[in-house]
């Protein structure tokens, strides 16, 4: 069936402080779709939209429009209480490109299928520092969770947020639910706060934040989403959620961070150049370690 995205406003700026139009956000999706589909494909979608451009309001979207054209997939999202809703689900390049027309700048993926929402496909730390710590100071902290997770025999793959922070995806791919990634991500952050006191803090208080790196494990959940990978974040300038290289991560340690900003630009030609970083997180299979469930199930009771 032929489809047709119609672009409205294309020479709207929703980046004033670069000039960058929707025409421009439209084509980086349109280019990305490849690499970007794969990792929304099947999930329920939180859409984070900008109508007026980054400097005006916004709003997240949770339920998928009801003017979606009949060709944008939906998937049935339950809810502790009230009746369940349908989300958007990104199945092919249209619905990115249909999305960027939206001014969805912000694409949010739960980190379970839809199919099977209690079982996230990885575990996630989200590493939020707060001023004046940056990126080199999470670059400090993601080394650190990397090799704590090797000692469990767990890859790990580290992203930008396109914001300020970073984060690290376990890709798991497994039968595993929310509760034993939730209890192990905490656990895990306890220990690496221990290790890199006063450095990192895991409580969810603002206040203990300033100059520390807070690593929330509160993400794996099924009601929360993530940013995801080759999303375009709603800063002054246009960033994206990067895949990284664990190089490239331990070579930010000490710097000022600068070097992991990348632009759309940036990003598609590292594409290019490349692949997909982050392709891994789609395919490898880790099973938890069984006597890690073993205490966290014992520390339950």
């Amino acid at each position: 069936m032929a489809r047709t995205v119609s672009i409205s406003n294309p020479d709207k700026v929703l980046y004033p402080a670069s000039g960058f139009t929707k025409a421009q956000v439209v084509e980086y999706y349109r280019t990305i779709a490849p690499v970007l589909v794969p990792h929304l494909k099947g999930r329920a979608l939180t859409l984070r939209r900008f109508p007026d451009g980054v400097e005006g309001q916004s709003f997240f979207e949770k339920r998928c429009p009801s003017h979606a054209p009949e060709w944008v997939t939906t998937v049935e999202v339950g809810r502790s209480s009230g009746p369940p809703y349908r989300a958007c689900s990104v199945e092919d390049a249209d619905t990115v490109v249909w999305l960027a027309n939206l001014a969805a700048l912000e694409l949010h993926p739960s980190l379970s299928l839809a199919a099977e929402p209690e079982r996230p496909t990885t575990m996630v730390f989200d590493l939020d520092p707060g001023a004046p710590a940056a990126l080199a100071q999470c670059a400090e902290v993601a080394v650190a969770l990397r090799a704590l997770l090797s000692d469990l025999e767990l890859e790990s793959l580290a992203k930008t947020s396109g914001s300020k922070g970073m984060q690290v995806y376990v890709p798991l791919n497994t039968p595993v639910d929310y509760d034993t990634t939730k209890l192990l991500s905490h656990t895990i952050g306890l220990v690496i706060e221990k290790h890199l006191r006063p450095l990192v803090v895991t409580t969810m208080a603002k206040q203990d934040r300033p100059g520390k790196v807070f690593i929330d494990w509160s993400q794996n959940d099924r009601a929360k989403t993530t940013v995801s990978v080759y999303s375009l974040r709603a800063r002054a300038q246009p960033g994206v959620s990067t895949p990284l290289t664990w190089e490239e991560v331990e070579a930010t340690v000490g710097t000022d961070g600068t070097a992991l900003a990348f632009t759309p630009g940036d990003v598609l030609r590292r594409v290019e150049e490349r692949g997909d970083l982050f392709e891994p997180v789609l395919r490898t299979r880790q099973s938890l370690p069984a006597q890690v469930i073993d205490l966290l199930g014992a520390s339950d009771h």
